[in-house]
């Protein structure tokens, strides 16, 4: 039940979005303040009172990746069996690992779980990012632009370094590594700011689901099948059974993977001309499905996490 008012916001959000109260251009530029500025200052904020060394555990990347790379390979050995090129096989797979950690996952898990939360949704997301960010658009490059690996390896690192979050977080952490004294008027502008990261996300969400036309719906429910159920379950088996990680942080990653699929996967589909709809059905109803499976996982987790 706890989870019920994250949804109601997205709920709110599609509202405003089907009813043409947000119009398509106030939903993107809704999103761009809360990816650019709100989220970005609670993600810094956040970083700034951590150390690497509470952040980065090499057990925990371990089992997270793992677990992600199980799924990853299921997804696309499914897509290959159907006789999807390269392309749509890297997609689909990755739309099945990828969860909406950043626009739902923190501003969710860390009311829920605590602020101790932080440092292992942070590493959940820069893996995401990095690790299989990377990886999705190395594979649609080489296809689509016949550009070399490397060509590729070189456009994703300069997505990377331009992307808000990993921006706002490895601030944050040099902040903190060099033990720079935060600035009372600095800490009250973002957490100000951050504070609208929660509400602002979650309507987002919503708004932009309102646009999503459900098209290719079988692939979607096996997309989201494998983001919602095997990821997580996937996920567990690694981290707890496999790498023995501390039982919180397990907690936690377990939860960031039980997250429907993330809407910068359709951004990438859309951007690469790679079976967007497909995609976007399947961020509709994993969305949709999650309003249950995630309560589910968060109620399963509460023994573990303590």
């Amino acid at each position: 039940m706890k989870t019920l008012p994250f949804f109601a916001l997205i709920g709110l959000g599609y509202g405003a979005g089907r009813t043409g109260f947000f119009s398509k251009e106030a939903i993107a530029y809704l999103t761009k303040f809360v990816f650019y500025f709100a989220l970005s200052a609670m993600l810094f904020r956040f970083a700034a009172r951590l150390s690497l060394g509470e952040v980065f555990d090499w057990t925990f990347v371990g089992a997270y990746v793992l677990g992600t790379f199980f799924v990853y390979a299921v997804a696309a050995l499914a897509a290959w069996r159907r006789g999807l090129n390269l392309a749509e096989m890297a997609f689909e797979a990755h739309a099945s690992i990828v969860g909406n950690v950043g626009f739902l996952g923190v501003p969710m898990l860390v009311l829920l779980l605590g602020e101790a939360a932080i440092g292992p949704i942070i590493l959940v997301l820069a893996m995401d990012l990095t690790v299989f960010g990377t990886l999705v658009v190395v594979l649609v490059s080489s296809t689509k632009d016949r550009s070399t690996p490397l060509a590729a390896a070189k456009s994703a690192f300069s997505g990377l370094i331009r992307n808000p979050m990993i921006v706002a977080i490895t601030l944050g952490l040099c902040w903190s590594g060099f033990n720079i004294p935060m600035w009372q008027p600095l800490d009250d502008f973002v957490t100000i700011l951050g504070a609208a990261a929660t509400p602002g996300a979650l309507v987002a969400i919503g708004a932009s689901l309102s646009t999503i036309k459900a098209r290719g719906l079988v692939p979607a429910f096996w997309l989201g099948g494998l983001k919602l159920f095997l990821h997580p379950l996937a996920v567990a088996v690694a981290a707890l059974w496999v790498f023995g990680v501390e039982p919180f942080a397990a907690s936690v990653m377990i939860a960031c993977a039980a997250l429907p699929v993330a809407g910068n996967v359709y951004i990438l589909a859309q951007h690469y001309e790679v079976a967007p709809q497909k995609i976007s059905a399947s961020i509709l109803i994993s969305t949709i499905a999650s309003v249950a499976t995630v309560s589910i996982v968060i109620a399963l987790l509460k023994p573990i996490s303590g």
